[in-house]
């Protein structure tokens, strides 16, 4: 096992609202412990980040298992929304599974994330560590994080990882590559709570893999697909890129620096898209989850689940769209009437 190099080493966590944050609930500012303990044990591919709760510190909490982007083997990338997930009470666990850009291939990954995971829980095992609750464990992933993690959640039970009880998909996809894809994901488990967002305008992975996702996952009904659009006031614009769920934190930067981190720093943003949909999805997700709370927050295409915040005028931003699985048909006969559109104008 790689050394815990930064062992010991304490981050503050958000104690106050940012602005636009709600001051309580799903994505609020409502916090339960102000610190955050972070060792690193990530020399390897297959290593892994871990986050755990401080100041107070509590003898165990529940898990998050956060799965990176491509080449954003820096966990400041994602900085602010760890702080936010630890300052709830949970344990992040962030696999590396990239050596770098190039290696290994993408079919390693999800081999290399199994075995992070399944080295960083024995870790917290031992020691002044958190003790990890792994009875409803939570998986996060962004890009092709969620390719990995539906990967994983197929195939939990052959890579001897936590059986996933929560999963939330932000802007999933592989772009051009292959690899760790699957043909179809109806062997994700059938108690699965499953949330699949995309942005309106993903260029980088586009909304094909999710719509896979949301597709085939025929054996687990709690599932939604929600769609974040751009909007505007005249003055601010709320944007819907790929780049979204960036929320970068140079308390967590391990000083690697590639195309990825440099993108991250260049537009990163702060602001009710992570507040209002994906902070506020997780959290209720993981309260759903666990504890039976906000479901008319994660789930139904409610008013709450929809809600994305107002501009300074009051005017409400644009809230998020919400399909159901009844509505499969209504999208696959979109999607066909759009590739013959395409077809025409060729």
């Amino acid at each position: 096992m790689a050394t815990l190099i930064f062992k010991g080493l304490f981050a503050t966590a958000q104690n106050t609202p940012y602005p636009g944050q709600a001051s309580n609930g799903p994505g609020g500012a409502d916090y339960l412990h102000h610190s955050v303990a972070f060792s690193d044990a990530a020399t390897r591919a297959d290593g892994y980040w871990l986050f755990e709760p401080a100041d107070p510190k509590p003898d165990s909490a529940n898990v998050v298992v956060f799965m990176h982007g491509y080449g954003a083997y820096n966990p400041m990338a994602y900085g602010k929304w760890i702080k936010h997930l630890v300052a709830k009470g949970n344990i992040v666990i962030y696999p590396r599974y990239q050596k770098n850009l190039l290696l290994p291939r993408p079919n390693g990954f999800p081999a290399n994330a199994a075995k992070g995971i399944r080295d960083a829980l024995a870790q917290l095992q031992t020691g002044d560590h958190v003790r990890p609750r792994t009875d409803q464990v939570a998986y996060v992933g962004h890009s092709y994080g969620g390719v990995i993690l539906t990967n994983l959640g197929v195939h939990w039970e052959k890579f001897d990882i936590p059986k996933p009880a929560a999963m939330l998909l932000c802007e999933p996809g592989s772009g051009p590559l292959k690899g760790a894809r699957l043909p179809s994901y109806e062997g994700l488990p059938a108690d699965l709570n499953l949330l699949i967002v995309v942005g309106e305008d993903d260029y980088v992975v586009g909304h094909e893999f999710g719509l896979l996702v949301f597709e085939t996952a025929t054996q687990t009904p709690n599932r939604n697909l929600i769609v974040q659009r751009r909007d505007t006031d005249g003055h601010r614009w709320v944007m819907a890129t790929h780049n979204e769920p960036y929320s970068y934190d140079l308390d967590f930067d391990t000083g690697i620096r590639n195309y990825t981190t440099a993108r991250v720093l260049q537009t990163s943003r702060l602001n009710e898209v992570d507040f209002n949909c994906y902070w506020k999805l997780g959290d209720a997700l993981l309260g759903y989850t666990r504890e039976g709370l906000y479901h008319d927050v994660a789930f139904g295409s409610t008013a709450q689940q929809r809600y994305l915040g107002h501009w300074a005028n009051g005017q409400a931003i644009r809230p998020l769209d919400v399909f159901l699985p009844q509505h499969i048909p209504a999208i696959a006969k979109a999607q066909a009437q759009a590739r013959a559109e395409a077809a025409v104008a060729k």
